[in-house]
Formats: C-alpha cells, structure tokens, sequence
C-alpha cells in the first residue's frame, strides 16, 4: 500500500501534522507539499490525503485548485481529507464540511480537524496584529492534535 500526503502549508503547522501522520501510516508514504510540486502521478497510490490550513474560512487555493482538477482521480482511491485551524471545533467542522468537493467528501473514509498553531516568528506584522486582535493571542500557542492525527492514521491504516 502506498499512500500520497499532498498538502500545502503557510506557516509550517500543516506540515508539521503531514509529517506527524505520515510518521504513523503504514506502508510507503510520499509526502508533496503542493506549494511546489503539482505532477502526480495517481497510479503509484492506493491513498491519497489531502491537507491544508484553513484562513478566513478557506483553505489554500494550490490545495483547492489540485482537489478540483484531480478530483477524478482521487475519488478513485481511498481518501482521507484534513485541515489545521485554530477556530472552535464547531467552526472547523463547519469549514470542512464547505472547503472539499463533494465528491470527496463522500468518498472520505475519514475527514478530521488536526488543530493549528499561532507561530509569530513566521508571520508578518499585518499577520502578527491580526492575531492579536483576533485570536488575542501575543506569542507562540501550539494546539496540534496528535490523539487526531494518530486516530485518522488508525482508520487510514485499517483501509485496504
């Protein structure tokens, strides 16, 4: 079984939980930050997730535009979707719900929240008062999920 990952990060956080699922799926794992990479060849894999963080209720568009084009392809293999935020729970859901195609959606076997982080040193200043203002928040919060990570590994994993 070989698995894609193939994700697109602003700050780092959604890497970071790309990299910490790919560390507990089984079998051969190809990560593809989608920042730089788009060519994919869809026959290699048996699964594909998709990941991305999400900013004023949307993930990244390279995130957007790849599941849009390539939704035929992928809705062919066994599929796992995911985003990074810091909303609430309900919020995060909700955007989920709105930010995959549908046909993915269905096509899911799993679909989860993995939290987010507010990285300061990575974010410029519009972003840093933004934050501030928004979230109230003045200086590094990490709020990953693991116990999601490794539960959405778990289901992944018992896929064949």
């Amino acid at each position: 079984m070989k698995t894609l990952i193939a994700y697109a990060s602003k700050h780092g956080c959604t890497e970071k939980c790309a990299r910490l699922l790919e560390e507990h799926l089984d079998g051969e794992v190809e990560r593809v930050n989608l920042k730089k990479q788009t060519n994919v060849d869809f026959s290699k894999y048996d699964k594909v997730v998709l990941g991305s963080p999400v900013y004023v209720g949307k993930i990244l568009k390279e995130v957007d535009t790849f599941a849009n084009v390539h939704v035929n392809e992928i809705k062919q293999k066994t599929v796992g979707l995911f985003i990074c935020g810091m909303q609430e729970e309900h919020t995060l859901r909700n955007e989920l719900d709105v930010n995959y195609p549908q046909q993915l959606q269905e096509k899911a076997v799993v679909r989860d929240c993995f939290g987010g982080a507010f990285d300061f040193s990575d974010m410029n200043y519009v972003e840093k008062m933004i934050t501030k203002k928004v979230a109230k928040v003045d200086k590094d919060v990490s709020a990953i999920r693991k116990d999601v990570i490794l539960s959405f590994a778990d289901t992944m994993n018992k896929q064949h």
